[in-house]
């Protein structure tokens, strides 16, 4: 593997560590008094949500009157016909390990930016006939949005930039940031 030119670094920061953790601990809330007492399955979206996954998963379970148990599975999905991580059609790269008929599913995704894997996912996974089919985003950029997708859960939006950290990426860089940034060229 060929190291990524770094041209590119974190510039101001958008959101803190502190500030995400707390943006987890308010939607945790919220999520657990919807799925008290019942089971939920988190879904997230690969690569980008690996960290909130983890993160709100841990928050649930901290909730003294939240879902009954909680599973967590993954999901990737792959664009291909144009370059650019947001562009072309989508695919699912990787399936679910668990079922999703009849079972309490949470997807939750990093960002929504325009939209379309949203969707892709909602359309798919509605097909498959869970019992509850909702949506968890940590960050939302709506200025870019092309498509009308449904939001259960949002934590914050975040202006029209090129962000990094906590889970958002450039060049598969930046993932591991505990901060949201705007990426800045260096």
């Amino acid at each position: 593997m060929t190291p990524v030119e770094r041209s590119h670094e974190a510039g101001r920061r958008i959101f803190d560590s502190d500030e995400i953790a707390e943006t987890i601990e308010r939607l945790a809330v919220t999520i657990a008094a919807d799925y008290r007492r019942q089971p939920l399955l988190l879904l997230g979206v690969l690569k980008g949500a690996l960290c909130l996954t983890a993160d709100l998963a841990r928050a649930l379970a901290r909730q003294a009157d939240g879902p009954s148990e909680i599973m967590v599975d993954y999901v990737c999905v792959e664009r291909y016909g144009t370059s650019g991580s947001s562009g072309g059609m989508a695919r699912l790269g990787m399936d679910a390990s668990l079922p999703i008929a009849g079972a309490n599913v949470l997807v939750v995704d990093d960002i929504v930016d325009n939209g379309r894997t949203l969707q892709f996912l909602q359309t798919l996974l509605g097909e498959r006939r869970p019992a509850t089919l909702r949506t968890c985003v940590l960050f939302d950029r709506p200025a870019r949005r092309e498509a009308d997708v449904r939001i259960d859960y949002l934590g914050n939006a975040i202006p029209n930039v090129f962000a990094i950290g906590y889970g958002l990426d450039y060049k598969e860089l930046y993932r591991n940031l505990p901060y949201l940034a705007e990426l800045r060229e260096g």
